[in-house]
């Protein structure tokens, strides 16, 4: 236990550290919440600053800011964020004194229409935002709306260096990471499955959304777990004004979104209670044989999706800013292709927030505790049901203390256990199962300093400690931006990675529905070379660099990237006999290079993206492209806003994905059953079919990917809130036949959803 020892006295020494520097101080500091008016809903990224001094602050994800080391004295503070009005408010800052301010901003009268992206060049000087990508509310909506719906799941899929399935399966793979390595956080919660299995939809409220950060590599020192990325998504408080909401009616879903105050939000004094809640569910099993069967096939047995999410949050506002959020969920999933294949998934779980700024420190506290559990079964035509269960909780806490000239520092410390449960029968019917329960903890310390506004260092270092092996990793990463200009920027990141969770999946699918999740095992496991492991946990090293340059409205990125995974554990493909191991190690490594363009004035946005992307392992036998090396990706986004009240829109995105590999079937063979010894009678026993896989690990290709969707929006405004939308969609325009699955032994093919008009309405209110 001398880790956790380690652990926690650091994290006191610099929580003590930091306080009592603040509190012998003969300066003062100005922090505080910005907020929009009409919602209440903190606002990130606005700019608060004191008015001829130039010293300033951006708002974090929770609209909050500091600005230290002020002499005594009066200021004018100056607040202003893009499409609000500017905010000016006289304070008073006296020695050794936090002075606190609660900041509403108003929209303008005539409010910015469109999207900017001029509000995040600020932002990107004093951020270094390597390999990392955020995606607001108004980017969520100019997707094309397939069904109706905007989801994240969609927009997702356009992200530079992520790789789709398309839009059935629900999996994406992050720049050489299979899903198992991406972890998934809702409000600092891991969401083991986000995905539904048609892969249009995630378990994520649109409307809930306040942003989502994807961080597809370089990932910094707050993040552990995980060897390949981190996508984090942040929920609205909810509407701290009034009630309010969205109703919404598709062919593929119908849904219901509320928010609103319990207890009204009364300025400057008091406590508000707010709550969102959501429900969606799908019935497109059931309304694609009532609204499409005179299409013929797949319309008119059904396209065999369901599901339903259920969300729920209430989240306290205190006067000073601090809050505490308590939230629940419970999300399901179906697939059922007939004779062919059934899976089914579960996820259920809740978990509490809080953000304290304490009183006489300019430092903010945050951190949670959740719990949760995951389920999933499949049924294929073989008869060998696939299962895999993991469930657990998960805590931490982090500090944040500001300095000024944009420093900041960050440390933390966080706790979980969970259990796994998993049964599998391989290809040679022999049964591979786990039932485990592990503990980890990690702390983590980050340094942001900026220098003269041209050059921003960030040097980090995470211990993370797996009890269950045991096995305690340090893990440096450091990540850097050079500001040439304000139109032009280098920047760069490296780090140690390292996970205990593996996944059951098997190359040998031709396309893959199901995850299972286990964790390392804590017994010896060779290496390719023969030698054995000195521990069992997955290790990777990632290195990304970064050229960011703006020509007028123009955004251009270049990064290339590189990955190299030193230790993965596998499930041991070559297990003949009962005796033999059930894991095996391998090696990996993927590099490619991402290049984005964005475009977003006025009526106007373009979003184009190229992705080149090599992904390999290694097992000791032979190197060879994991199921998901797809070399070339190319996603194209175009929206364009109409009429005289900015009320139709249209928009249109192009996909092109080169062919997945597959492990290619070379024959069929009879297993026959020699129980009986030399009594068996093998002349007239049926044995059961045996597939020879081809000596060459996904040496076949599948079919190129490519897809265009369509979509077409009107908004008919009643008075002041009231907004009623429809919107026409196509997805898949030109029917192109998109493999999706192929059973071997029937050698039948699905494919990905065919050409699917929709029609959706909705009512904001």
């Amino acid at each position: 236990m001398r880790i956790v020892n380690v652990i926690c006295i650091l994290f006191l020494i610099l929580f003590a550290v930091q306080s009592n520097g603040q509190v012998v101080a003969t300066t003062g500091t100005l922090k505080g919440f910005v907020y929009e008016n009409i919602s209440g809903e903190p606002l990130t990224g606005a700019t608060v600053g004191i008015k001829g001094l130039g010293k300033g602050a951006k708002t974090d994800i929770n609209g909050f800011f500091n600005i230290p080391k002020l002499s005594p004295g009066s200021y004018t503070l100056v607040a202003s964020s893009i499409g609000f009005e500017t905010y000016e408010k006289e304070v008073i800052i006296e020695a050794g004194e936090n002075t606190q301010v609660k900041i509403s901003l108003l929209k303008k009268s005539k409010e910015l229409r469109g999207v900017s992206i001029s509000a995040k060049k600020e932002e990107k000087i004093y951020e270094t935002k390597v390999g990392m990508t955020r995606i607001t509310p108004k980017e969520l909506k100019i997707m094309p709306s397939i069904g109706g719906e905007p989801d994240i799941a969609q927009y997702l899929q356009v992200m530079p260096g992520v790789i789709s399935t398309g839009d059935q399966g629900g999996q994406l793979y992050i720049r050489g990471g299979s899903p198992i390595q991406n972890k998934i956080l809702l409000d600092g919660m891991t969401i083991y499955n986000p995905f539904h299995s048609i892969g249009l939809y995630s378990v994520f409220e649109t409307d809930a959304i306040r942003s989502a950060d994807v961080h597809s590599g370089g990932f910094g020192v707050e993040y552990g777990d995980r060897t390949s990325a981190i996508v984090s998504v942040t929920t609205k408080d909810g509407n701290k004004k009034r009630q309010s909401g969205k109703l919404a009616l598709n062919p593929i879903l119908a849904k219901v979104f509320l928010e609103g105050p319990l207890l009204k939000d009364k300025g400057d004094t008091g406590t508000a209670i707010t709550y969102i809640a959501s429900l969606k569910h799908s019935y497109l099993d059931r309304s694609s044989k009532a609204l499409y069967s005179g299409l013929g096939e797949p319309y008119a047995s059904g396209l065999p999706f369901t599901f339903t999410d259920l969300y729920g949050k209430i989240n306290i506002n205190t006067n000073n800013g601090s809050k505490f959020s308590f939230f629940g969920f419970n999300f399901n999933d179906r697939v059922n292709y007939i004779n062919i294949s059934d899976l089914n998934w579960k996820s259920s779980g809740g978990g509490t927030n809080f953000v304290i700024t304490p009183g006489n420190s300019s430092s903010l506290v945050s951190g949670g505790f959740y719990f949760s559990d995951y389920k999933i079964k499949l049924d294929e035509s073989d008869g060998k049901p696939r299962e895999s269960a993991i469930n657990g909780f998960d805590a931490n806490i982090k500090v944040s203390t500001y300095f000024p000239n944009h420093t900041e520092l960050f440390y933390g410390i966080e706790f979980a256990g969970f259990k796994t449960q998993y049964q599998y029968y391989n290809y040679v019917d022999i049964l591979q199962e786990q039932n485990d329960y592990t503990t980890q903890l990690g702390g983590f310390l980050k340094l942001k300093k900026s220098f003269s506004d041209k050059f921003i260092f960030e040097p980090g270092l995470r211990i993370q400690y797996y009890a269950s092996l045991p096995v305690t990793r340090v893990e440096p990463r450091i990540a850097m931006k050079y500001n040439i200009s304000k139109n032009l920027r280098l920047k760069g990141s490296a780090g140690m990675y390292s996970q205990n969770l593996i996944s059951s999946k098997s190359d040998r699918d031709i396309v893959n529905f199901f995850t299972g999740f286990l964790t390392s095992p804590d017994f010896e496991i060779a290496k390719p070379d023969g030698s054995y492991a000195r521990n069992n946990i997955q290790k990777a090293y990632h290195a990304v660099f970064g050229i960011e340059a703006d020509v007028k409205d123009f955004e251009f990125t270049l990064e290339p990237w590189y990955k190299h995974f030193d230790q993965l554990i596998t499930i041991n493909r070559y297990k003949l006999r009962q005796d033999d191991p059930d894991y095996s190690i391998e090696k990996g490594q993927a590099y490619g290079a991402d290049f984005t363009m964005k475009y977003a004035k006025g009526r106007k946005y373009f979003w184009a993206v190229y992705s080149y992307g090599r992904v390999d392992r290694n097992d000791g036998k032979q190197t060879y492209p994991t199921p998901f090396d797809r070399r070339h990706n190319v996603n194209v986004l175009a929206s364009y806003t109409m009429g005289k009240k900015w009320d139709w829109e249209v928009s249109a995105r192009f996909n092109y994905g080169s062919a997945f590999p597959f492990t290619q079937t070379q024959t069929f063979t009879e297993n026959m059953n020699f129980s009986g010894g030399i009594g068996t009678d093998y002349l007239t026993q049926n044995g059961s079919l045996n597939i020879v896989y081809a000596d060459k690990i996904n040496g076949g290709r599948l079919s190129d990917y490519h897809r265009l969707d369509l979509s077409a929006k009107k908004k008919f405004s009643f008075g002041k809130y009231n907004v009623l939308e429809l919107t026409a969609s196509v997805s898949n325009a030109y029917d192109r036949q998109n493999i999706f699955y192929i059973d071997r032994i029937k050698n039948t093919r699905q494919y990905q959803l065919p050409v699917f008009p929709s029609l959706g309405v909705s009512w904001n209110f």
